[in-house]
């Protein structure tokens, strides 16, 4: 019967391709463990030009993990849009720092002293970052997070406090929004 082989293939497929995923997770956690300022460089170069701007389509939205960070250039003025994680803490949020704290949204967002989230569909009016090391928010992040925070050896993370600006629950989804987010998209300056 030529049903069998097919299913051993298809097995096989699954299990080469699960041990790559896998292989290439540990080989992450590894750079940022122990991997050397270069190697993060590059990772937040490909992120920035590759991930990025596709993240952007998705980030925000109510059923997505991440969300997306407005901040204004400190040299252009331009409003940019950088996707990052952000986890509820007391009265905001933190954003973990797995590129270290020069990258230029985080200069950015501190040097203006506001900016914006949007978070699971609900956009925020965020002020007062600081960017705390993580022993100091380690407790408030969820149980996943900690454990995350730990295998991945982020150092920092970036604490806001926010404020809502739209009623929970609300998405925006017009086209002129998808539109901006597409224009963003290319000349985002994220680092996250």
């Amino acid at each position: 019967m030529e049903i069998e082989p097919t299913r051993q293939a298809w097995k096989r497929r699954f299990l080469a391709v699960a041990l790559v995923a896998v292989a290439l997770r540990a080989l992450v956690v590894i750079t940022f463990r122990f991997g050397s300022p270069g190697a993060l460089d590059r990772i937040r170069r490909f992120n920035k030009r590759a991930l990025n701007p596709l993240m952007l389509r998705l980030a925000g939205r109510s059923h997505w993990y991440a969300g997306y960070l407005e901040h204004v250039g400190r040299r252009s003025g331009r409003t940019y849009r950088t996707p990052v994680v952000a986890l509820p803490v007391r009265d905001g949020f933190a954003v973990p720092l797995p590129y270290g704290t020069e990258v230029d949204w985080l200069r950015n967002l501190l040097a203006a002293g506001t900016g914006g989230m949007k978070i699971k569909g609900v956009r925020y009016a965020v002020r007062e970052p600081r960017v705390l090391d993580t022993p100091a928010v380690l407790e408030e992040l969820p149980p996943l997070w900690r454990r995350f925070t730990r295998l991945y050896g982020f150092e920092h993370f970036l604490r806001v406090v926010a404020t809502p600006v739209t009623p929970t629950g609300t998405e925006p989804t017009d086209a002129g929004e998808a539109q901006a987010i597409e224009a963003t998209a290319e000349r985002t300056d994220a680092n996250a």
